[in-house]
C-alpha cells in the first residue's frame, strides 16, 4: 500500500482549489451560473473587449476554464489541463492589462495568479492523489508538458494577438 506523503496533499489542495475556481468561472461562462452572463451576456462582452465573434469566444473561454478547471481538480491529462487553463487566464489578463497589476483597480492579478498557478501543476504534475495516478499516467506523460505548452502558447499568442491588433485599431479609430 502508498501512503501519501504531504506533497500529495499539497498538490491535491491546489489542484482542487484552483481547478474549483476555473470551474466555477466556465460555468458562468457557459450556463449563466453563479452571477454570470451565459454564452449570450459573455459574447457580448468578449465582443465588447476585442475577441470577436463574441458567442464563439465566450464558447472557447468557458469550455477551457470549466474542462481545466475540473480536470486540473481530478488529476486527470494534468498538462493538458494546466496548460489550457494557462491559455484562457493570459486572455483574460491581456483585458485587464491596461488597469495594471492589481485586482483592487481592475489589473491582472487575478487570471495571473490562476495561470501560474495551473501551468504550475500541468508541469510538475497531479501526484498521487489523482486520476492520473490511478490510469498509470496514461494522459500525463512527461513528452505531453512540452507539447501541450507549445501547443496553447501558439494558440494563445494567435487569439490575443488578433484581440490586441482589434483593440488598438479601435483605439485609433476613436482618436483620428
Amino acid at each position: 500500500m502508498t501512503c501519501f506523503d504531504r506533497r500529495d496533499l499539497g498538490l491535491l489542495l491546489l489542484r482542487a482549489g484552483a481547478g474549483g475556481v476555473l470551474a466555477a468561472h466556465g460555468a458562468q461562462k457557459l450556463f449563466g451560473w453563479f452571477g454570470g452572463g451565459g454564452i449570450e451576456g459573455t459574447g457580448q462582452f468578449m465582443e465588447s473587449v476585442g475577441y470577436t465573434p463574441g458567442k464563439a469566444n465566450a464558447t472557447v473561454a468557458g469550455l477551457t476554464e470549466a474542462g481545466g478547471g475540473v480536470l486540473l481538480a481530478l488529476g486527470l491529462a494534468t498538462p493538458a489541463a494546466g496548460a489550457a487553463a494557462a491559455g484562457a487566464m493570459a486572455g483574460a489578463a491581456a483585458v485587464h492589462a491596461p488597469n495594471g497589476f492589481f485586482a483592487q483597480s481592475g489589473g491582472y492579478e487575478h487570471p495571473a495568479f490562476l495561470g501560474l498557478t495551473t501551468i504550475g501543476l500541468g508541469i510538475a504534475g497531479p501526484g498521487r492523489i489523482s486520476l492520473d495516478h490511478a490510469l498509470g499516467h496514461s494522459v500525463n506523460r512527461g513528452w505531453m508538458v512540452p507539447v501541450a505548452l507549445a501547443v496553447t502558447g501558439a494558440a494563445t499568442a494567435l487569439v490575443v494577438g488578433a484581440r490586441n491588433k482589434r483593440a488598438r485599431q479601435v483605439a485609433e479609430d476613436g482618436q483620428g
